[in-house]
């Protein structure tokens, strides 16, 4: 199923403050538009660093620019086409910050 991702505006603003992960975002976006996915396991064959979270979240976390930034989304599988929202983007110390929390579970900025 083709990925519908919402929204991809929200992940431009990020980078317009944080510009160093721009090419990286952006080739991120690219593979979505481009995606097929069955269920929640070929999220990770597409993006291999891409961690599913537990807890019955529907939560994936892509590593982004080398591991700098981190995007959590959550997904659900239509009967057409995969819905995969964006949460919240940050680095990777923001993300540890919030892991350390118990919040990737939960946050949802956008």
């Amino acid at each position: 199923m083709k990925v519908h991702l919402i929204k991809a505006q929200t992940i431009r603003d990020y980078v317009g403050k944080h510009k160093s992960g721009e090419s990286s975002f952006e080739n991120w976006i690219t593979i979505i538009k481009v995606a097929d996915w069955a269920n929640a396991n070929d999220i990770c064959a597409t993006f291999a660093t891409a961690d599913l979270l537990g807890n019955g979240s529907e939560r994936v976390v892509f590593n982004i620019a080398g591991n700098k930034y981190r995007l959590i989304c959550s997904y659900r599988f239509g009967e057409k086409e995969v819905h995969l929202f964006v949460c919240w983007i940050g680095t990777h110390a923001e993300y540890d910050k919030l892991c350390k929390k118990g919040k990737q579970y939960t946050i949802s900025e956008y």
